[in-house]
């Protein structure tokens, strides 16, 4: 099969030059990469017809009649902060001096279904649902954390708050929570391809997520498999790497089909004697055929602390996979664990 064409374009050497060494280091055997740094010689190229999978170029470069041309993504580096589409729809421009990881992810994330065409023909979404015996563990937080790890690592996410009462919005910059009542009323009713039904009002904030619901799911009359139907119907489209489910402590019949449904249950629990104790309850009375599907995770661990995880007298039905520091800024936390914390990417790891 033929290598995507791959041009990026800038006078800028020293800069050109990052960019580069992120497209061999990912993409060296998969793509046709062509680095162009003088004007004259981008200005000949293109005065003839070409055939471009993917161009990175810059607005000093760039003209109007490169729309004459076929390419399937135009990716303009602009000077100054003005990022976003342009009025055509395969036409993108990025700020320049973003930094370079920051800009190479949304590269990936603009060029996802040329650079990857050969994975996506096998591709499956993995679902990855977050919960714990207790409330207070940090789950919304570990949840987001999550997120923002996997999209830094080029990994398209989506993340679906599967509490029956949404509080999550405190974490996101846009708290504002869904007001269409077309929409509820979608969900109230789901068909089997519910998510582009409603597809229109998921929302972006570095990763993707299901807005914030006004009311409680009694309130609104919508059932909690709403959010069973609205994974699946995600997984069938294939748009995403990963969907994060962030659940509630509540364990009954719906709860545990979301966990038959997902690959991976990432159960938090702490170090504190009552958490241990109340996820040694928990697990006793939980499926759990394919011990491999779950991963114990102690969140906000203080080594300074005793650790009743590794010394009580409970006799513990579970084993702790991977430990995440404690977060004491408020500010963190209202983000999502911050992307460095040790625990988190060791835990996406061991996930992906």
């Amino acid at each position: 099969m033929k290598k995507p064409r791959v041009i990026v374009a800038d006078t800028d050497w020293n800069y050109i030059l990052s960019i580069q060494n992120r497209f061999i280091t990912m993409f060296a055997d998969r793509i046709q990469l062509e680095i162009i740094t003088e004007k004259i010689y981008f200005d000949e190229l293109f005065s003839s017809p070409q055939h471009v999978d993917i161009l990175l170029v810059s607005d000093r470069l760039y003209n109007a009649s490169l729309k004459k041309h076929d390419i399937r993504k135009l990716l303009i580096l602009a000077e100054k902060y003005e990022v976003g589409q342009t009025d055509e729809l395969d036409i993108h421009k990025l700020y320049k001096y973003t930094n370079i990881q920051e800009i190479f992810r949304e590269i990936v994330g603009k060029c996802r279904e040329i650079l990857y065409t050969e994975e996506n023909k096998n591709k499956t979404t993995q679902i990855i649902l977050v919960t714990s015996a207790v409330g207070g563990t940090g789950k919304t937080s570990v949840a987001l954390g999550l997120c923002r790890c996997l999209e830094r690592n080029y990994k398209h996410t989506l993340y679906v708050n599967a509490e029956r009462l949404h509080t999550f919005q405190w974490f996101m910059e846009n708290q504002e929570p869904l007001r269409d009542a077309r929409v509820y009323a979608r969900m109230a009713n789901p068909t089997q391809n519910i998510y582009y039904d409603i597809k229109d009002i998921i929302r972006k904030e570095e990763f993707s997520y299901l807005p914030p619901f006004k009311a409680s799911l009694m309130s609104l009359a919508i059932p909690y498999q709403i959010f069973g139907d609205l994974v699946k119907s995600v997984c069938r489209t294939k748009e995403y790497d990963y969907i994060i489910i962030d659940t509630d402590c509540t364990f009954d019949a719906e709860k545990a089909r979301l966990m038959d449904l997902a690959d991976k249950v990432i159960f938090l629990t702490e170090q504190a004697e009552h958490a241990a104790q109340a996820t040694n309850s928990y697990v006793m009375n939980m499926n759990r055929s394919s011990s491999e599907k779950y991963l114990f995770v102690c969140n906000k661990f203080r080594k300074e602390e005793k650790n009743a995880l590794l010394f009580s007298n409970l006799m513990l039905k579970f084993a702790v996979s991977e430990y995440i520091e404690y977060i004491f800024s408020q500010e963190q936390l209202r983000y999502g664990l911050p992307f460095q914390t040790l625990g988190l990417q060791r835990l996406m790891f061991l996930i992906t």
